[in-house]
């Protein structure tokens, strides 16, 4: 954990302000001021799009246009897979459409309760077989995955934002869209603008307006199991 004094510079280092009130720190948050505390550290040579990406749970009451939808499966399409099976399909509901309220109806209630916000839901799914042979294809849902990311990617780079979850109801999303027993089902991803985040309970809030932590490179970039290669 950050001593406070380096915590607060961190965030005055992303034009936040900050201030002690009777012993209790606080920070002024807006919508903007959250977007720039998210962004990861500058990391020399690597893509500003890879550490502007991450998941809000606070979506604005804003569509998303079919010309930025085609934009974002289009990188989807582009993902690397296992002999370029392209595992991967995806049923798109915009807010409204029946499509949205099927996804919807399937999240665990914790997620409806924030994903109501959000004008578009994704819902992936994966071939467990390779088309020509119909062998087992063992890393379809590894393929979906990286789709998934190109989507949230090209998302980034448009002002838009994604949150993926796994919480909800695979048996009945299958039944609701008659998903062949030949896939997997995936996550359920939320699609739109950042919104306010006041309009999510206290501890979503929270997170929400909390700096994003990630794991050294020596915890998972190993040389042998217990040895960092980095």
């Amino acid at each position: 954990m950050k001593p406070m004094d380096e915590f607060e510079q961190h965030l005055e280092s992303k034009g936040i302000q900050t201030k002690i009130l009777e012993g209790v720190f606080t920070v002024s948050h807006t919508p903007e001021e959250i977007e720039k505390l998210k962004h990861a550290p500058a990391v020399p040579g690597v893509e500003d799009i890879f550490l502007q990406r991450w998941s809000p749970r606070a979506f604005a009451d804003k569509d998303v246009s079919s010309d930025d939808l085609k934009k974002i499966f289009e990188a989807a399409r582009w993902a690397a897979s296992s002999y370029n099976e392209q595992p991967w399909r995806f049923f798109l509901g915009r807010r409204g459409d029946a499509t949205y309220q099927k996804i919807f109806d399937v999240l665990v209630e914790f997620n409806q309760g924030w994903a109501k916000s959000a004008p578009v839901l994704i819902l992936s799914v994966a071939s467990k077989k390779f088309s020509q042979s119909g062998s087992p294809n063992y890393h379809a849902l590894h393929d979906t995955g990286a789709a998934t990311a190109n989507l949230a990617l090209q998302a980034t780079a448009l002002g838009l934002h994604t949150h993926s979850m796994a919480g909800y109801d695979h048996g009945k999303a299958r039944r609701a869209f008659d998903v062949s027993p030949d896939y997997d089902m995936g996550a359920v991803t939320a699609l739109g603008y950042f919104g306010d985040p006041a309009q999510l309970h206290d501890q979503m809030r929270s997170n929400e307006e909390a700096p994003r932590q990630r794991r050294p490179l020596s915890e998972f970039v190993l040389a042998n199991w217990d040895k960092p290669a980095l």
